[in-house]
């Protein structure tokens, strides 16, 4: 057991949720495949191609086909969705974590 009392293993919960770690996928390498995504992120591709969609239709990210690839292009002028954050730009959270 853990300090707190909890059995939880210390990676039982991130600071950023899937459609974060998605978005820092994209950021890194904007040609990055769904399955790679998955792999990463820890999610299934569905849930990816969910996601995708959802920060697609959030104007979050613009999704280009390149003959059999998707190109990725985020856009950094969107503010961040929580009002707690709403002051800061998604570029800002992408300068941040990406390495």
């Amino acid at each position: 057991m853990k300090r707190n009392g909890s059995s939880e293993s210390p990676a039982a919960w991130t600071f950023l949720s899937n459609h974060g770690h998605v978005l820092v996928c994209i950021a890194r390498d904007a040609n990055v495949r769904v399955r790679e995504i998955a792999q990463a992120v820890g999610v299934t591709e569905r849930a990816v191609q969910r996601i995708l969609r959802e920060l697609e239709e959030a104007g979050v990210i613009v999704r280009t086909r390149q003959g059999r690839r998707t190109h990725y292009e985020v856009n950094e002028g969107i503010p961040l969705r929580h009002p707690i954050e709403s002051e800061h730009s998604v570029g800002e959270l992408v300068r941040v974590v990406r390495s």
